[in-house]
């Protein structure tokens, strides 16, 4: 097993005396309910410092994870000081990643960042550009990317079996019920676009293995107070390369639905659900006319994004859910919102370097674990 030692100049590099050593910033819902528990369940990394503003979820999982040191977010420098430390796990509100992950990139951490990797395209941008003048590892945390189903789709794509890809829909709602929740922040970068329409569309440029080049979209509230600062609803109309067409749906005031579907010249598969993290996907290919459902294992999806950014850092690899991945989804997710302010449909200049698809290569099948112990959270659609 590759394991971590640190340089005198700052990153860590490949060794043989330890695993990797993560802080992870940020104790809400999905740190909680996800990050930490799957680190339980990786090989090659391990919870060695947590930050957070709340004494009591800093005394409580330090104790469940083994985190060796604890701070408040004040202290966050004294954190990335620390030599111990070789990279953080970002969970913070939308607009706290680029702030956080430049300061860990500039003290030599690796940055495995949650998504959307920034509120907005620039922001980033300096990302990147900070982990590039450090030379530390970026990963943006598609969890997705490393989840059997998904793969399996985007290589049945790939491969032909639906003939040529022509166009893709999907939708991801559920009820928001908590009105103080930060996704109903316009300050945070709330809203669900950034928290949810990502996925749809993440999904939309791995399965066409292309760019969009214009969007056009309506964003909408229905009155609801939930919905003050930020948008309802959101559906979006991507225009790829060479005909193809895609769609999207996403809500914070509807009813559970998350799926998506491909359809190609001879056939089409649909995964249903296609989102979750709380059990396995369900794929339905039907080719020429013949269906043929499967229910893919349920992976530790959180974990399996952790080892493979371990195995990235310590394999000197570029990550294939890179930073330039996160950009791409941040320069379609900031066309959208003018698309959505303007009533005008809005071309967009793809950006280099975006994986454009996930490889099968890069699946991992970690088994899930108990439902862990929290502290002061809940699911926003309790």
């Amino acid at each position: 097993m590759s394991t971590i030692e640190r340089t005198d100049s700052g990153p860590a590099a490949p060794g043989n005396n330890r695993k990797l050593r993560f802080a992870v910033v940020g104790l809400g819902h999905i740190a909680q309910n996800a990050v930490l528990p799957a680190f339980k369940r990786t090989s090659n990394a391990e919870v060695a410092a947590l930050v957070s503003s709340d004494p009591e979820k800093l005394r409580v999982l330090s104790r469940e994870y083994g985190a060796e040191k604890t701070y408040p977010y004040k202290k966050y420098g004294e954190c990335l000081a620390d030599r111990a430390i070789d990279a953080v796990f970002i969970a913070l509100p939308n607009d706290q990643h680029h702030e956080y992950s430049i300061r860990a990139a500039k003290a030599g951490k690796h940055i495995l960042c949650e998504k959307p990797l920034a509120d907005t395209e620039r922001n980033a941008q300096r990302i990147v550009r900070a982990a590039a003048a450090a030379g530390v590892t970026l990963m943006t945390a598609y969890r997705l990317h490393f989840e059997p189903a998904t793969l399996d789709t985007v290589r049945r794509v790939r491969s032909g079996e639906i003939g040529d890809p022509r166009l893709f829909t999907a939708s991801f709602s559920f009820q928001l019920t908590d009105a103080q929740n930060i996704r109903l922040s316009d300050r945070h970068g709330g809203g669900p676009l950034l928290d949810i329409g990502i996925y749809c569309l993440n999904a939309a440029r791995s399965v066409m293995g292309a760019e969009p080049v214009e969007v056009a979209a309506f964003l909408d509230s229905s009155g609801d107070k939930r919905f003050r600062e930020v948008e309802e609803s959101a559906v979006v109309i991507l225009r790829f390369p060479r005909g193809r067409l895609a769609a999207f749906a996403v809500s914070f005031g509807s009813s559970d639905t998350g799926r998506f579907q491909i359809v190609g010249t001879k056939g089409n598969i649909v995964l249903d659900p296609a989102f979750e993290y709380s059990g396995g996907l369900r794929q339905t290919a039907t080719i020429e006319d013949k269906s043929k459902s499967k229910t893919f294992p349920h992976v530790d999806q959180f974990a399996g994004e952790i080892e493979a950014f371990v195995e990235c850092v310590t394999k000197n690899r570029k990550p294939e859910a890179s930073g330039e991945e996160g950009v791409a989804d941040m320069r379609v997710l900031d066309a959208i919102q003018k698309s959505g302010r303007t009533g005008r449909a809005v071309k967009i200049t793809p950006v280099r370097g975006a994986a454009r698809a996930p490889d099968r290569k890069y699946e991992r099948r970690k088994k899930p674990g108990k439902k862990p112990k929290t502290v002061s959270v809940h699911s926003p659609h309790d």
